[in-house]
């Protein structure tokens, strides 16, 4: 390989870990927006009706869907990373049940978003609840299986991640733990109030941003103030870190 088309593949390397370490932080602030601007309301009454039906319900679950969509993203471009180290097939099996399982959880977010809102129209306009009691009807049905399993394989895939972040080498081996926690804890939290929930999405925003933090660095193992301090230093060793790099 030539020393130009090297130069080259180090610049596409560090803007795909950049894209993938954005999508990741923007991932983590809309898991916490998502809850925050969340109508929660009696849904049995007219003022659930309100909150489906209400501008703030659309928003809150598109940027939902919007957070796990760059989850994909950034876990995309976190296994690109990992490649050339011992935790490579790791990475890409999490990579894998992390896409399959945002693509079996999305289609129940749409059914969040524009069923429910339909029906809370609709109960407003007969200004009547007795709607609502489809409500379950929606939640409850065959899609909540696909929704629970699309749940769990994207906690297993966030599993892997932390493990294969662990073994890489490269990365801080504690930024993938509040990352899989975050969303081992995915299902649990619906059970929750608005408070949990929103506690719930800090705690994956935190795991995102660190995991981010944490890519972006490990494309510089070594800073060149430690690299001038350390005993010994010199041509060869700098040598030996040029070509650690270009690996």
């Amino acid at each position: 390989m030539t020393t130009a088309s090297a130069s080259r593949e180090q610049i596409v390397s560090s803007s795909r870990v950049r894209l993938g370490a954005m999508s990741l932080v923007l991932s983590g602030i809309l898991f916490v927006l998502y809850p925050l601007l969340r109508p929660f309301s009696d849904e049995s009454s007219l003022q659930g009706a309100q909150a489906f039906a209400s501008s703030a319900w659309i928003l809150a679950h598109m940027l939902g869907v919007l957070g796990f969509i760059l989850i994909a993203l950034g876990l995309l471009c976190l296994s690109s990373a990992l490649q050339h180290t011992a935790a490579r097939r790791l990475a890409s099996l999490a990579l894998v049940l992390t896409w399959i399982g945002v693509g079996l959880i999305l289609p129940y977010y749409g059914a969040e978003m524009f069923g429910l809102r339909a029906l809370g129209q609709e109960a407003l306009r007969q200004h009547s609840p007795a709607l609502l009691s489809l409500v379950d009807t929606v939640r409850l049905g065959p899609g909540a299986i696909v929704f629970v399993v699309g749940l769990l394989l994207l906690a297993v895939g966030a599993i892997l991640v932390a493990i294969a972040v662990w073994r890489s080498g490269t990365l801080s081996r504690w930024s993938g733990i509040p990352f899989a926690l975050g969303f081992v804890l995915y299902l649990p939290q619906f059970f929750g109030t608005q408070p949990i929930r929103v506690a719930h999405g800090l705690l994956v925003a935190l795991g995102c941003i660190w995991v981010a933090v944490s890519l972006v660095r490990g494309q510089y193992p070594q800073s060149p103030l430690l690299q001038g301090q350390a005993p010994g230093s010199g041509k060869h060793m700098a040598d030996k870190d040029a070509h650690r790099v270009s690996v």
